[in-house]
């Protein structure tokens, strides 16, 4: 066996895995030509070629096919027993990828940061803020972070950062222009910042708490945005309406910078959840995130 014959072969099995470049060189922390070039060289030296490659999508040959089926059990061991002395030795390691939308970053990720990266040190954690409803298996994430009725069923879930409340509010100056709604149905009177889920297309409907069941209103507004924690920032200058999560909005409240109104009509939901693919072995570095929150969840 030559010194460089395993060159390339993880390179090979993560683009297989991922289906394309981008993803499997998000996962090994590489640029998608540094990996493009490792693959090439790979061919090159074997004598054939493993990959169809167009501009729109990457796929086996036959032969990358046979090759894969071959290698991919031998290197998933090979990972695995790294991952396991990391363990032994109190050191779990790597790239831990999360996707989460700014308000559950905010919310549930930020306050477990510290503790996880002190207790981690040879973790690198890498967060992308991302409000659509992402594939992280697609897009090469570790885990992501949404609401429970966010995640797919084929995902393990677990709580992170307890039950949210909703909080409607507004600016003084706001509220000295228009009077305050005392009830869900003035809002039609209401000038509402509103949310355009960046995946769908769809504009949020405000929930509120009716008489005891949950109903949705399709609220009116001249600003539209695809940034949860944005509505905040454009109701502090007055621009209307403002449908977030209390927690965000209460130093604001402290401060009398915002009012909160329909307080007796905000629903209490669950909460956020980190979720991963259910898979029998998982790295050593989700492993530990998952264990830290369960530890440290209040």
């Amino acid at each position: 066996m030559k010194l460089n014959q395993l060159d390339g072969l993880i390179a090979f099995w993560k683009v297989a895995e991922h289906g394309g470049f981008t993803a499997a060189a998000a996962d090994l922390a590489v640029s998608p030509s540094a990996l493009s070039q490792a693959i090439r060289h790979l061919e090159t030296r074997l004598g054939v070629r493993l990959l169809n490659r167009t501009t729109r999508s990457v796929s086996l040959t036959e032969a990358g096919q046979a090759y894969l089926s071959r290698i991919g059990p031998a290197l998933g061991q090979v990972i695995d027993a790294g991952d396991e002395l990391n363990v032994l030795q109190g050191k779990p390691s790597g790239t831990l990828r999360l996707n989460a939308a700014r308000a559950s970053s905010a919310l549930a990720l930020r306050p477990y940061l510290e503790g996880f990266l002190r207790e981690n040190p040879h973790v690198l954690l890498e967060l992308t803020n991302d409000e659509g409803f992402v594939d992280i298996v697609e897009k090469g994430f570790d885990a992501g972070i949404r609401f429970g009725e966010s995640v797919h069923r084929d995902m393990v879930a677990v709580p992170i950062g307890g039950p949210l409340t909703v909080a409607v509010v507004a600016s003084p100056e706001y509220l000295r222009r228009v009077p305050a709604p005392r009830h869900p149905d003035d809002l039609v009177h209401h000038n509402c910042v509103r949310l355009r889920f960046a995946t769908t297309g769809a504009i949020y409907k405000w929930e509120f708490d009716v008489d005891g069941r949950l109903v949705d209103y399709e609220v009116g507004g001249n600003l539209i945005i695809t940034d949860t924690t944005f509505s905040l920032d454009v109701a502090l200058e007055g621009v209307g309406l403002a449908y977030t999560f209390e927690q965000l909005a209460r130093p604001y409240i402290r401060a009398k910078r915002l009012t909160r109104v329909l307080t007796e009509f905000s629903p209490t939901f669950s909460g956020f959840y980190l979720y991963y693919p259910s898979r029998h072995d998982q790295p050593s570095k989700l492993k530990a995130l998952i264990e830290y929150v369960g530890r440290h969840a209040s």
